[in-house]
């Protein structure tokens, strides 16, 4: 069974200001995600699903979903804050989502294979994709609990524009992840990568090798992953503390490092030769621009993608 690409493509991206998902960054208009999503067919990958927001369904059926009729299968799901499992509500003044595996989540009636969840505005490159869609379609037939994460080195990941949120990973002697703990402020300090602790905005800067692997939200799992986060997000939404935490999000790292506690699972840490870039601030867009033109120039990728 060919594995399932899912992008997470809820987000307004405050930061960058718009629906970020939609820039057209490539020669003819291509987004990131259409370069994320090229390079997963050509690492076999069968389907395409997008979580999205409900209210701009409209504008990325024409935009996006209309490119790819005829060339791959797709389908969309919705996140929203009030999905919620039964016996929950929205706490009064809530108004920021749920968080990345809350995103996740939102997949779980369309996808029945093993999956790779990513960012829909990170530019991962190709090899990535073929490392992951190697793991997935390797996996035995009803696997479960043997997941992945694609990890990037650090100071690859990196914006000149801005701190950056990753998940900082350790991992052991057998190449599976130990931990991954998201930081939200990472940053080159005085020619040192860094991050502040406790991800406040004052905390001291904790400095960091440029070769610390780091999430970059590229994980591989197979459909029993939604079971698991259903269960954990209803013990999520039952502590008082992330409950009086407006800002208090479900993030997919939170989940990984509780499955890998429990020993419910293993992760493993996939090396590649791909160096990240984004468009985490508006600044970062030509760069990026200019960065895929060579790419295209260079014969990576085809003039027009779709």
């Amino acid at each position: 069974m060919k594995p399932t690409l899912f992008l997470l493509a809820a987000g307004m991206g405050s930061r960058y200001g718009g629906l970020k998902q939609l820039d057209g960054v490539g020669p003819h208009g291509e987004t990131i995600m259409d370069f994320s999503i090229y390079d997963a067919i050509q690492a076999g990958f069968g389907k395409i699903v997008w979580v999205i927001r409900k209210d701009f369904e409209e504008q990325f059926r024409t935009q996006i979903l209309a490119k790819y009729e005829g060339k791959v299968k797709c389908e969309l799901c919705f996140q929203s804050i009030d999905a919620l499992p039964e016996g929950f509500s929205v706490p009064e003044g809530r108004v920021k989502p749920w968080g990345t595996n809350h995103a996740v989540l939102m997949g779980k009636d369309v996808i029945k294979e093993p999956f790779c969840v990513i960012n829909c505005d990170d530019f991962y490159n190709r090899d990535a994709f073929m490392v992951m869609g190697k793991f997935l379609s390797e996996l035995p037939e009803n696997a479960k609990g043997q997941y992945a994460m694609v990890g990037f080195r650090v100071a690859n990941t990196l914006s000149e524009n801005g701190t950056v949120s990753r998940g900082i990973c350790s991992k052991d002697e057998n190449g599976c992840l130990t931990t991954c703990v998201e930081c939200t402020k990472i940053a080159r300090v005085d020619g040192t990568v860094a991050y502040r602790k406790d991800n406040k905005e004052d905390g001291e800067w904790i400095n960091i090798a440029d070769e610390t692997p780091v999430s970059m939200n590229m994980w591989g799992f197979t459909p029993d992953y939604f079971e698991y986060s259903e269960a954990y997000f209803k013990e999520f939404l039952s502590d008082p503390a992330n409950i009086s935490n407006l800002k208090a999000e479900f993030f997919i790292p939170l989940m990984i490092n509780k499955l890998i506690t429990e020993g419910t699972a293993t992760c493993k840490v996939l090396d590649t030769t791909s160096k990240w870039f984004g468009v985490t601030y508006a600044e970062d867009r030509p760069d990026t621009v200019a960065r895929i033109a060579k790419l295209v120039e260079d014969g990576t990728y085809p003039e027009k993608l779709f």
